[in-house]
């Protein structure tokens, strides 16, 4: 059970759960069930208190008003030293220090460019032509009734897709073998992915080590080399590494694996999700695929296997229903912690006269998973509705709590200088997967079991289902 601790806290510090364990504080508890946990302190302390969970002292902001106060205060607030130092761990590439990397850090961001504008547009027509040629294949396998796995499914699409689309074709006649290999090795990896945030030595997890160093060497430079029509940001950022000397073409391969991993380790979950709701809902998939059917139809595209279906971002971007549904599967399966460490000693202050002291090296944490499932912003937030973006047959971005408008309603991607650079990449490449999905075949669920989240990624993203489900699909007539 929690302790509440009020010693040696300064003026204007928020209270102190301390926990009974020493180092680890709550950090079991909240492992078990972040949503539930903070909602209980919430109820006993007010929006703002502080946690000590294994080693470090985190201070939530749990009411979306003050949410613009933290994410403003950049300066004071950083991020980007805290994602460096959990990244270079995790991916095994040295830290971007300015003595040893001078501006590699700025240079990687600057590349970010090629994933917005007209580069979007251009990366987004690839992802789409690499995916239909997925779609084909698997329309050449479905003769009848075909009966996968789902997040296996969706697994092996995405990643090829992917792949292709951002680090270009392996030449190979096998060149479908070598991806998939990579993808069973990524599995794995990503598997222990929660455990190597967490900060648990990589040793302590069996084949991880010996994993990773194989994915990272797939990712060596006599290997990209060989691969034929790459995207402009892999190019860009392979240009980037290679002004730099210090960088070993070990620590080069592993920044190419944590940008695989970046690209992919969120959108597949995600599009699981996407495709499980929809056909758990049988008014929402037909809805979906009325909008897709009526957009082929009045720009005079067929659907199926043989025909090659182009969209433009604009007319991606209309697609109202399965924008509202991708969406509302994000706010029930996200739980991302967008976390700032204070730089300094300082005083935050917020609206309402409130202030907050706090420490050099405290975290702050905002956990908008509290926010999707709040009832007076999203009502029955535990109930899928596949329209809840959608007023009046427009996109609705007005959400109120209450009775006043919140600046932030939906935070799958995180915020501010947090907020995930492939964003829209994200959402296109999911919206173009469940367009040429629907699109191309009749598609079931084909046992009836409920799908939970898994909680063991609370704070890291979009959470995985516990168990996979079998669906079927066929060619529509």
């Amino acid at each position: 059970f929690p302790i509440f601790c009020v010693f040696n806290r300064k003026t204007g510090e928020p209270p102190l759960i301390n926990g009974w364990i020493p180092f680890l504080g709550n950090a079991l508890i909240f492992r078990k069930d972040a949503f539930k946990f903070l909602v209980d302190q919430q109820k006993k302390l007010g929006d703002i208190f502080t946690v000590y969970i294994a080693g470090r002292y985190i201070t939530f902001i749990m009411d979306p008003f003050q949410y613009v106060y933290v994410i403003r205060n950049s300066k004071q607030l950083e991020f980007h030293e805290f994602a460096n130092k959990m990244a270079s761990k995790t991916f095994d590439y040295p830290a971007l220090s300015k003595a040893k990397f001078p501006d590699l850090k700025e240079n990687l961001h600057r590349i970010y460019q090629y994933l917005q504008g007209k580069p979007l547009d251009i990366i987004s027509d690839h992802m789409m032509e690499n995916l239909q040629d997925i779609f084909e294949w698997k329309c050449s396998q479905a003769t009848d009734w075909e009966t996968e796995k789902m997040y296996k499914f969706c697994c092996s699409v995405m990643f090829e897709a992917s792949f292709v689309t951002l680090y270009g074709r392996v030449p190979a006649a096998d060149g479908h073998k070598v991806i998939s290999e990579i993808r069973d090795k990524f599995i794995k990896f990503d598997a222990s992915f929660p455990y190597l945030a967490a900060n648990i030595p990589i040793e302590l997890l069996g084949a991880t080590k010996r994993v990773r160093k194989e994915l990272i060497h797939h990712f060596l430079l006599q290997n990209m080399t060989k691969w034929l029509g790459g995207s402009k940001v892999v190019q860009a950022r392979r240009e980037i590494f290679e002004k730099y000397e210090l960088l070993g073409d070990y620590d080069k391969a592993a920044h190419h694996f944590a940008f695989l991993w970046a690209s992919v380790g969120n959108t597949i979950p995600a599009t699981f999700w996407a495709m499980y709701y929809l056909l758990r809902h049988p008014e929402a998939l037909a809805a979906v695929r009325d909008e897709i059917d009526h957009l082929l139809q009045s720009t005079g595209q067929k659907r199926g296997p043989t025909y090659n279906i182009h969209l433009t971002r604009e007319q991606l971007d209309n697609l109202v229903y399965l924008e509202s549904a991708l969406n509302e599967s994000l706010r029930m399966c996200s739980s991302s912690m967008n976390i700032r460490i204070s730089q300094e000693d300082f005083v935050l202050k917020l609206e309402g006269d409130q202030e907050v002291s706090l420490r050099r090296g405290d975290w702050i944490a905002l956990y908008p998973q509290i926010l999707h499932m709040d009832p007076e912003v999203y009502e029955n937030p535990k109930e899928y509705k596949f329209d809840r973006y959608i007023e009046n047959g427009k996109k609705k971005t007005t959400f109120y709590k209450a009775g006043r408008k919140l600046k932030y309603f939906l935070m799958p991607f995180g915020s501010g200088i947090s907020m995930c650079p492939g964003r829209f990449l994200a959402m296109n490449e999911m919206k173009m997967f469940l367009f040429l999905l629907l699109s191309h075949f009749d598609v079931e669920l084909a046992e009836n079991k409920a799908v939970r989240l898994d909680n063991s990624r609370m704070g890291l993203g979009i959470l995985l289902p516990n168990v996979d489900i079998a669906f079927r699909y066929k060619l529509r007539s």
